[in-house]
């Protein structure tokens, strides 16, 4: 057990429900000093009980500003540094990309990426002062290969893998590590009441593989293979390491698919290689 006055600080983002709240669970029993954040904070003040020493509940909407401030300065004048930030807020939207809607895609990069980001680019400045930290910035799969009916998901999941990867050689001079998190699928809220759905009405796309994938998707919520507890295990041994890696996937079915995609693009890299080294001035 890590003793209060050794133990790193903890920022969590969306820990009402799934990997942030076992992630919270997990750190808080290991002995980390944590800061539980919630739309609704309600529904987190349950983990601070028998451990206000060690835990706040706060507030934090990722898409409003004016919170964001608050809890980055709240969890400065009560623990004096923040070590570890999850970005684990985030929602999902399933439709075809032709009938997508726009108002709800916005919606969804709103949290999944500008959200991640402001919380990210509030907290950097104290890390750099500390020259030390670690930025767990939750994506998915399918932020490495994509599904049919989860394009604009993918988007924003494509987005969070690219600005993290960025922001992991920027920020290595100053010993803070960037971590994605990739996962398949868990039994978490993601595919339940944290995702909006929008039905195929072309028919074209109702019966091909478009409609099947809808129909599956909401056949499978809570038949998911993954352990979202053990998830939130392999989180807190990627901070604990003195060495954790850019990416870390989740789940077999995770590996499975991240293998096939790069074993597939690097042999149609090969195939068109003298293709693409032909573009180049000789």
């Amino acid at each position: 057990m890590i003793t209060l006055s050794e133990s790193k600080v903890w920022l969590i983002t969306g820990c009402s429900t799934g990997f942030g709240r076992h992630i919270a669970q997990k750190a808080i029993v290991a002995g980390y000093k944590v800061v539980v954040t919630a739309r609704n904070v309600q529904q987190v003040t349950d983990l601070v009980a028998g451990h206000e020493d060690q835990v706040i509940a706060l507030s934090l909407d990722v898409t409003n500003p004016d919170q964001i401030r608050n809890v980055v300065d709240r969890t400065i004048e009560k623990f004096n540094r923040i070590d570890v930030l999850v970005n684990n807020a985030g929602i999902g939207y399933f439709s075809s990309v032709e009938e997508s809607v726009e108002e709800e895609t916005r919606k969804m990069f709103e949290v999944n990426f500008w959200g991640l980001m402001h919380v990210t680019n509030a907290v950097l400045p104290h890390m750099r002062s500390q020259k030390s930290g670690h930025i767990i910035n939750f994506s998915s799969i399918g932020g490495l290969a994509s599904f049919p009916t989860l394009g604009y998901y993918h988007a924003t999941k494509y987005a969070v893998e690219g600005i993290s990867e960025s922001l992991s050689q920027e920020l290595k001079p100053f010993n803070i590590h960037v971590t994605l998190i990739e996962p398949s699928g868990f039994r978490t809220d993601w595919a339940g009441r944290s995702s909006v759905k929008t039905e195929t009405s072309i028919p074209e796309l109702k019966e091909s593989i478009v409609g099947q994938m809808l129909q599956g998707i909401e056949l499978g919520v809570g038949q998911e293979n993954g352990d979202p507890a053990k998830a939130a295990d392999a989180v807190i041994k990627v901070v604990e390491t003195t060495e954790p890696p850019l990416r870390l996937l989740l789940g077999q079915q995770a590996y499975d698919t991240a293998t096939y995609k790069f074993n597939s693009l690097l042999a149609s890299i090969e195939q068109w290689k003298e293709t693409t080294i032909n573009a180049d001035y000789k």
